[in-house]
């Protein structure tokens, strides 16, 4: 991604994890913390290990013109954090492999990232829970198929999006444990040139999972994982966002993404109000899947270790991490500050002339002692013709005596009483814990 990209999709916590600044600094991290586990286990001096730490130090710019030499980033790295080190900087990456640190450091900013994704979510979900209970008892239109089926709340469909953000949490928290791992085993995994109590004091400090055995790498369906559940949860911005866009289509115009004051639509047509945020979060949602593939395939390594994953996950984890990131907080801002008409979800609701009742309708006639097919088809045919001839479906029904035969007037208004599809909402929003 480009800076250029890395700026207008990013916010900066996020951004800032995945700098060249922070990865060498976590890096450095690593390294410093195997000088201390080698220096307590009693393998280099302790004087030693404190000047290191003491003088460990690293421009940006310094390693990338090693690494122009060297040809290997970990090896620039460490001769340009021990630079100013004398002696004591021979102790530097004794015994380790250069994925013990970068793997181990990989961890570090990978559990960071999701804290940080997990803190997103959060607010989103309270976003939502604001917005559910205000409109729990907001009637409107439930769709099927794009096609009016029978009534909801908007509060309710805010629901659903609520739950399933409360699962992306649960799957990040899970994810977290997973990624937050790291390994100080050596060149294939075996601990041939480092104590295995190296890795066990290291990572107990720095907070990861200790892997019951490892490559050269850890292994890389971790990693896969992570990028798959941020698709997850992309995918699910992506379903919300296009809810959003759907209501908000001129024809309907039951909810609408904020719009500014001083904001414009287009830039030929003033009265336009789109939903490009919705549209925005849609599109990215695309770049975050594009990365599944990629993560998938770098689980196959060649042997105990090969490159094949390396360039790929310097542009796949930071990047879906960062788009994840905004995604999120975007889709909070347009939850916080979207609009909802009422009145307009009211109207939407008569276009089908009482159609949307034919359940009940027919639920009654059953009662009543009809066969399920003979009421369906009779009714069925009554929310035809309602709607062929643009008048009430009860109205309809009136004029057919088999019908009169059996339901009363009070009977036939129960039928059309939008209340009765919305009367265990309540039940439903006490369930999550809402009301």
């Amino acid at each position: 991604m480009s800076c250029a990209i890395w700026e207008r999709y990013s916010y900066p916590q996020m951004r800032e994890l995945w700098t060249l600044e922070a990865k060498f600094n976590s890096w450095m991290e690593v390294e410093l913390a195997i000088c201390d586990a080698l220096s307590e286990l009693g393998y280099i001096p302790k004087e030693a290990a404190k000047l290191i730490r003491e003088r460990a130090s690293f421009k940006v710019e310094r390693v990338l013109e090693l690494e122009r030499v060297y040809h290997h980033d970990l090896i620039a790295f460490v001769k340009a954090m021990t630079e100013n080190m004398g002696d004591e900087g021979r102790y530097v990456h004794m015994g380790v492999t250069s994925y013990d640190v970068e793997d181990t450091a990989l961890g570090l900013r990978m559990k960071r990232a999701c804290e940080i994704l997990i803190e997103d979510v959060d607010r989103l979900i309270d976003a939502l829970k604001v917005r559910a209970v205000e409109h729990k008892d907001t009637i409107m239109m439930g769709r099927t198929h794009g096609v009016h089926a029978e009534p909801i709340t908007f509060g309710l469909k805010l629901c659903v999006w609520i739950t399933e953000m409360q699962r992306h949490r649960e799957r990040l928290e899970r994810v977290k444990d997973i990624v937050g791992a790291g390994k100080i085993s050596g060149a294939v995994g075996t601990y041939a040139t480092i104590d295995p109590r190296v890795e066990e004091i290291v990572l107990q400090r720095l907070g990861l999972k200790r892997p019951l055995a490892s490559t050269q790498i850890l292994q890389r369906d971790r990693h896969a994982e992570y990028i798959c559940v941020l698709a997850i949860i992309a995918a699910s911005l992506e379903k919300f966002a296009t809810e959003i866009r759907n209501l908000q289509r001129t024809e309907i115009l039951e909810v609408e993404e904020p719009f500014a004051k001083e904001q414009r639509g287009s830039s030929a047509m003033p009265h336009k109000r789109n939903p490009h945020k919705c549209e925005q979060i849609c599109g990215l949602a695309r770049l975050v899947r594009a990365h599944v593939i990629p993560a998938l395939e770098n689980i196959a390594t060649w042997h105990e270790r090969d490159l094949t994953n390396s360039s790929v996950e310097r542009v796949t984890i930071p990047e879906a991490s960062i788009l994840v990131d905004y995604m999120l907080r975007r889709f909070t801002e347009i939850i916080s500050g979207m609009v909802v008409y009422p009145n307009r979800m009211k109207r939407n609701m008569e276009l089908t002339h009482g159609m949307i009742c034919s359940q009940r309708v027919m639920l009654k006639l059953v009662e009543k002692g009809w066969s399920r097919d003979e009421a369906y088809t009779v009714v069925q045919s009554a929310a035809f013709s309602a709607l062929e001839q643009e008048r009430h479906m009860r109205d309809v029904l009136l004029e057919d005596e088999r019908v009169r035969k059996v339901l009363s007037d009070d009977e036939l208004d129960e039928c059309f009483d939008y209340s009765h599809f919305v009367r265990h909402v309540d039940m439903i929003f006490e369930r999550m814990g809402l009301i």
